[in-house]
């Protein structure tokens, strides 16, 4: 079963059914896990959603199981698509280019499994915002059997764009964006797939916030967070996974993210605000110059991670040359 999703010229979509919540979910050898998810789903307290997949080639029973939940809960709400085999973030992309417009939308993990409130607590908050906004929680996390382990990570410093420029903080597993934002993610989706971004959930977060919408994290956990060895992204809560994401701050890999999300913003800078191109612009440049100076210049824009000791390893990371951008890399969007 592979469809092609609802579009604004498709006249099976009400195009003024702005209650709905399109979920987004990016599948790829999947089947171990992926029905207790989709059961999740189906039992959404909120009753407006709709359900489209992109396999990226599974190989084992995860479009079966897809294509027996559409069977049972309508082909018309459940949307199979095929993947562009590029790996998870361009498979959310590529999701974000075909989902219907004017919609909410809700990233999805394929092994997850979310509290019945999940989507109706997201809507609920998202519903007293006028403009865009960008909803995100913390979880509960499991090993792989649903046991509980913890609860993820609470927030206590502002979710800003001078954060969103150094540090991932709204989870994709739990974001939820309102029209107005889905349309910003939408304009955005081409930059970033271009610049073959790392991580879909860090640039939404850059770019939501850079464009001055609302960033609303819930204290409340709203899904279990599967962790296993197949998982694309691992808890981050312990002492030793933060020293290891603290670690890589000094790892090539990471001044090659924050490069690629450069260009990425700088090709949506007319999504952003005045001041916000304004920081972006210094960032960039403070980049561009030898190690101590970078760091001298970001702290003096006010960038920073959610802890001190976060902030300080950003820093000694700049002051070492780890996140040192050639020009060409990040060369300002005429």
């Amino acid at each position: 079963m592979t469809q092609t999703p609802p579009s604004a010229s498709n006249p099976d979509v009400r195009t003024d059914d702005r209650r709905e919540v399109q979920i987004l979910m990016a599948s790829y050898q999947g089947a171990r896990y992926i029905q207790e998810q989709l059961n999740s789903i189906a039992t959404q307290a909120y009753p407006h959603w709709r359900l489209f997949v992109s396999d990226d080639g599974s190989q084992d029973d995860t479009r079966r199981l897809i294509a027996n939940f559409a069977d049972t809960h309508g082909h018309r709400r459940i949307h199979l698509i095929d993947g562009p085999r590029q790996g998870a973030t361009q498979n959310f992309l590529h999701l974000i280019r075909m989902a219907p417009r004017d919609r909410m939308l809700a990233f999805c993990d394929q092994d997850d499994v979310w509290h019945p409130e999940k989507i109706e607590r997201a809507v609920s908050k998202l519903a007293r915002i006028s403009g865009p906004a960008h909803y995100a929680a913390r979880t509960t996390i499991t090993d792989e059997n649903l046991e509980p382990v913890a609860q993820s990570r609470h927030f206590s410093r502002p979710l800003t764009f001078r954060n969103a420029l150094v540090q991932a903080c709204m989870a994709g597993n739990t974001s939820v964006f309102n029209p107005a934002a889905a349309a910003l993610l939408k304009a955005g989706v081409e930059a970033a797939s271009s610049a073959d971004i790392q991580s879909h959930d860090w640039w939404a977060y850059q770019l939501t916030s850079g464009a001055g919408a609302k960033i609303i994290h819930d204290h409340h956990p709203v899904l279990l967070y599967r962790q296993h060895g197949m998982a694309e992204m691992g808890r981050n809560d312990t002492t030793s996974a933060m020293a290891k994401r603290l670690g890589q701050l000094f790892a090539g890999d990471f001044g090659k993210w924050v490069a690629a999300n450069h260009t990425a913003l700088n090709a949506s800078r007319t999504l952003l605000t005045e001041d916000n191109r304004r920081i972006l612009d210094l960032t960039i440049a403070a980049l561009r110059c030898k190690g101590p100076v970078a760091a001298q210049r970001l702290y003096h824009l006010g960038l920073y991670r959610q802890t001190r000791a976060g902030t300080a390893a950003l820093m000694a990371a700049t002051a070492t040359g780890r996140l040192r951008q050639p020009f060409s890399a990040s060369r300002r969007s005429r």
